[in-house]
């Protein structure tokens, strides 16, 4: 694989690829000098990650970890990783180098956003999801009250480094989660790459995996290089979110059960992409594509009525409404979206109904 630099004015940050990006991180970090360097893991990351990073990094480091999951993507979690900053010494010079999935470069780029005021971070994405979304565009933050996401800031990273090695180490399930992050950018930005995921996944060619990362991560970073503080187009990386966070915040937090970010999503991208029939006009063979490429790659999950109202009532905490309004990005057609538009209840509950027809 040949080596990949984007840089973004406007964003001032650096991503950079594969091995060579490695050399390319020692040399910032020799340049920055840093007082101290924290990485921080979970569990996961420490076990099967941070023993590649220590033959790749040529600097000496502390490492913080906690444990890994989305449960612990809270307050609590925080505190103890501010508590080890200040433990070991950790000053304004400091910069902590966040190495793992969405929950580590989320809660990890909050605690440098955050501490002595705000410090240099640098993000390690370790999994699919991390590479192609979570780690990209400077949101970080925690979990609150049961809800995604609620507290955070939207700050950037110094750099970050795609290593596609560490998905070796990547269950099926876990793969399959962070793509449907790449799904989502074919379908609001470009039907040719939706296409082209869609023969990926029937394939699974794996020498395409990088050319595909690099592709969604060229589309994130294009959007939030234009917008980003989500003022106005970046909600388009919302698409399939607004209900995918209510279904994600039911069954891992008040149904007590376990669902991926990428497989909420998923359902979330079926049921929006039929109020997208239903309130924007997109055409209804498309749904159709949409629901039977999106079913065949992710588990079918039942929703009953008890469980419809559960997640329809979580919609209010969505951090995209305006003045109590439930507001959705919506497709115009495959490859063009739209945001900002309100969805009543009822056309929530009628698409429900659609996802659980579409698998018969």
């Amino acid at each position: 694989m040949t080596n990949i630099s984007i840089f973004s004015q406007k964003l001032s940050m650096k991503y950079v690829f594969d091995k060579e990006g490695a050399d390319q991180l020692n040399q910032y970090l020799k340049t920055l000098n840093p007082s101290k360097l924290f990485v921080l893991t979970d569990t996961q990351t420490q076990n099967y990650c941070l023993p590649v990073l220590k033959q790749l990094l040529n600097h000496e480091f502390t490492n913080v970890n906690f444990k890994n999951g989305d449960v612990h993507k809270n307050l609590e979690t925080l505190q103890t990783i501010w508590q080890d900053l200040i433990t070991h010494k950790a000053d304004r010079k400091s910069i902590v180098l966040n190495l793992g999935g969405g929950v580590v470069t989320d809660i990890g780029g909050f605690a440098g956003a955050t501490f002595k005021r705000g410090i240099k971070f640098i993000h390690v994405p370790t999994t699919l999801l991390g590479m192609v979304d979570a780690a990209i565009g400077g949101k970080n933050g925690v979990n609150f009250m049961h809800l995604k996401n609620q507290i955070g800031t939207i700050v950037q990273p110094e750099m970050i480094w795609i290593f596609p090695e560490f998905l070796k180490t990547l269950p099926e399930a876990e793969f399959d989660s962070g793509f449907a992050e790449m799904l989502k950018h074919g379908l609001i930005s470009d039907a040719n790459y939706w296409n082209e995921l869609i023969k990926f996944h029937q394939n699974r060619s794996i020498t395409q995996l990088p050319h595909l990362i690099k592709k969604s991560v060229t589309i994130k970073n294009e959007i939030i290089r234009i917008d980003p503080q989500e003022q106005n187009i970046r909600k388009l990386l919302n698409y399939g979110h607004t209900i995918g966070h209510g279904i994600e915040s039911y069954l891992n937090y008040q149904a007590e059960t376990s669902i991926s970010h990428g497989h909420a999503v998923a359902i979330g991208m079926i049921l929006e992409a039929y109020l997208s029939y239903k309130v924007n006009g997109l055409a209804f063979k498309s749904v159709e594509a949409i629901a039977k490429s999106i079913n065949s790659i992710y588990p079918y999950l039942d929703f009953d009525n008890q469980a419809v109202k559960h997640i329809v009532s979580l919609l209010k905490h969505d951090k995209k409404n305006e003045n109590g309004k439930i507001l959705f990005v919506l497709l115009n057609r495959i490859g063009n979206a739209v945001y900002n538009i309100e969805v009543p209840d009822e056309d929530v509950f009628e698409a429900f109904t659609y996802y659980k027809n579409s698998r018969t």
